[in-house]
């Protein structure tokens, strides 16, 4: 998230600046990425269940994605709305 933010990506709101407030970073992860990614922890998770674009099973929110080798690559779709 905060690599979108800096780089000016579209959509990517970010209004808590990171901070697992405000669901404003809202992704689809790409399939071939999802089980690098983790799965969601409990609060991220309950706020996923109150954004503005459908939950979807590989979504995320940005904020809360670590990135690591592994993640080289990573592809993600920005949800439509946030």
């Amino acid at each position: 998230m905060e690599t979108a933010v800096k780089h000016g990506v579209p959509g990517i709101v970010a209004e808590c600046g990171g901070g697992l407030s405000c669901a404003t970073c809202h992704v689809y992860v790409s399939p071939e990425f999802l089980e690098k990614t983790g799965i969601a922890e409990d609060f991220e998770d309950e706020m996923l269940d109150d954004t503005v674009s459908e939950r979807q099973a590989n979504s995320r929110l940005s904020c809360q994605i670590r990135m690591t080798d592994e993640l080289d690559g990573l592809e993600v779709t920005i949800a439509p709305e946030q």
